[in-house]
Order: structure tokens, then C-alpha cells, then sequence
């Protein structure tokens, strides 16, 4: 192996905070050090079109995917809920860290920042009213929220952190929808004015847990990530993928999916598909040994298929081809 191992990652404050948290695990567990590589994908260059329309958050890691392929990197640092269901031939996930809280965030403007207030969904419901101006470009926040707010307009909103705080602060949304992990991660838990819970909005398949990427074949790399890599949030990725798989979904698809520990070595897996509408919702849920996570994944795929749900992911993927203008 490599004495420095070549990190291949975006350049966002969240994607730098990822990979540099990944290189201090590694050189805390005796690794070599990572030397951090900052790849420019699609999807950062297409910063003004909703995902929905350019392609979907897969974007996010095809550059970085090729480079790692190539050779040019030894491994690849993912939001894991960018990545496709089904990796590229030759690619692996080696290992993941320790989840973050996974659940998406109600953020409001600074100047109405009310947490301790916010309790429910009904005071949340009370504070913005039936038709807010919500900033998410996610097919699957619109989804499950317009069942909460019938007559609300959302509104893409792409850019860094940062960037999307300031322009809720001055007045472009009544609110924002994130995920509670990368404000964490980034320092702004103190602006999580409500955290959706799963009943309400249930979060992306990987929400929350970062993906180190290898190839199949690098043994030497693999093993040392197995070092870092967390048990339980490796098996609640492992459900989640499988149920997306099952599906058949793509990264910008209705569809949400969470796996949570249980009693002793269980793990339950609860998961939805809406239409984008927020018309018809589908749930499914199901538990079992961590050890059996994919097998979870794909029961309550099953589940959820045989409640009607291609129906309505079929509606998703016509629909996403008309927006790219492609024949269903």
C-alpha cells in the first residue's frame, strides 16, 4: 500500500469536513496519512438547476467514481445518500463512520429562530401556515411535506451551507429543509429550529452516514479502512441500499428509508414511498438481526411493491423524463 493514501472528495465544506474527519480516523488508528484531493464534479458546476432536471445526485460522485477507477485516487469519500444503489463494476463500499443524526431540519430565519417552542409538527404547522415558502429541491422532502402544507411553494436551493443560510436570513424562504447531519457537522445544530420526526418526513436511504469508497481489488486499503469503520451504521446502510435496490430507485426518487438499532443485535427498518404529489404515500417496515440487514432491505422492498409502490415510482421516472425532455 501507498504511504500516503490519495482522498478523493468534493470541495464543499461539508464534503472537506468528511474526508479530513476520515484522514484523522485513519492516522488515529495507526494508517497513513490521506493527502486530499479535490475533484470537481457535475453536479457542483450545475449549481442553478434543480437535481431533479440535471440527473439527480448521482453528479455528486461520477467524477469522483472514474477517478477512482483510473487509479488516480486509492479511495473516495461519500455523503452516502449521493450514491447509486448499485456501485460501478470494480467499486466497494469499504467502510463507513459513526451516523450522524439522520433526520432532515426545519431551519428558520434567524430573526424567528424559535426551537424551544417548537415541540410538534402542529406547532410548526401553526408557525409557518398552510402556504410558506420552503427551500428544498428534494423530490422527496416536496413529497412527504405537501401533506403537511398543501399550499406551500418550494423552492430549489442549491450552494453551500452558508450561502443557503444567508438567503433564507434575508428573506427568499419562510424556511429551509436540511439535513440535521450536515449542521451538526458543520457547527449550526444551533440552528435547527425543528427536527422533522421520521413519522413525518421519513429521511434518504444514508442520510447522515459517510461513505468511504475503494476499489474491490485494493485488499491493502480496504483492510485499513475496516479499521474506522462503525458496525451499526454499516448495517443501517446495508438495509437501506438494499430496499432502494429492490425498488429499483435512483437517487432522486420519492422514496425514504431508516434503520435504527434495536433491542440487543436487532435493527428496524421503516421506509416510504410517496407521490410527488404527496397524493398516496406507501409504507412499509420490518426487523431483524443486524446481521440479516439486506435481507431487511429487500423484505420490506417487497412489501412495499406489493402495496402499490412501482405504481408510483413508475409515475416519478415518467414524469422525471419529461422534465429532461426524454421519451418514458
Amino acid at each position: 500500500m501507498a504511504q500516503v493514501l490519495r482522498l478523493g472528495t468534493r470541495g464543499s465544506q461539508l464534503a472537506l469536513w468528511q474526508a479530513n474527519t476520515v484522514a484523522s480516523h485513519l492516522a488515529a488508528t495507526g494508517g497513513p496519512p490521506c493527502e486530499i484531493v479535490v475533484i470537481r464534479t457535475s453536479g457542483d458546476q450545475l449549481q442553478n438547476a434543480p437535481l431533479s432536471e440535471v440527473g439527480g445526485k448521482r453528479l455528486f460522485v461520477k467524477e469522483i467514481e472514474d477517478a477512482l477507477l483510473r487509479g488516480e485516487i486509492d479511495l473516495a469519500v461519500h455523503s452516502s445518500k449521493d450514491m447509486p444503489a448499485v456501485l460501478p463494476e470494480g467499486l466497494t463500499i469499504a467502510g463507513v463512520l459513526p451516523r450522524e443524526d439522520p433526520l432532515d431540519a426545519i431551519v428558520l430565519p434567524a430573526i424567528s429562530h424559535q426551537p424551544s417552542a417548537m415541540t410538534s409538527i402542529e406547532d410548526l404547522v401553526k408557525h409557518l401556515g398552510q402556504s410558506p415558502s420552503i427551500g428544498t429541491g428534494s423530490v422527496r422532502r416536496i413529497a412527504q411535506l405537501m401533506r403537511l402544507f398543501p399550499g406551500a411553494r418550494f423552492t430549489p436551493i442549491r450552494g453551500n451551507l452558508d450561502t443557503r443560510l444567508r438567503k433564507l436570513d434575508e428573506g427568499a424562504h419562510h424556511a429551509l429543509v436540511l439535513a440535521a447531519a450536515g449542521l451538526r457537522r458543520l457547527g449550526f445544530a444551533s440552528r435547527i429550529s425543528f427536527a422533522l420526526p421520521a413519522e413525518a418526513c421519513v429521511p434518504a436511504p444514508g442520510q447522515g452516514i459517510v461513505a468511504i469508497e475503494t476499489r474491490e481489488d485494493d485488499g491493502a486499503v480496504r483492510a485499513t479502512i475496516e479499521r474506522i469503520t462503525d458496525a451499526w451504521a454499516g448495517a443501517a446502510l446495508t438495509a437501506e441500499r438494499a430496499l432502494v435496490e429492490a425498488l429499483g430507485g435512483g437517487c432522486q426518487t420519492p422514496v425514504g428509508a431508516l434503520a435504527t438499532p434495536g433491542d440487543g443485535d436487532a435493527l428496524e427498518l421503516i421506509a416510504i414511498v410517496v407521490a410527488l404529489d404527496g397524493s398516496r404515500a406507501v409504507r412499509g417496515q420490518a426487523h431483524g438481526s443486524r446481521s440479516d440487514a439486506a435481507a431487511i432491505g429487500k423484505e420490506v422492498g417487497a412489501q412495499l411493491i406489493a402495496d402499490g409502490a412501482d405504481e408510483i415510482l413508475a409515475e416519478a421516472r415518467r414524469a422525471e423524463g419529461a422534465v429532461e425532455g426524454i421519451q418514458p
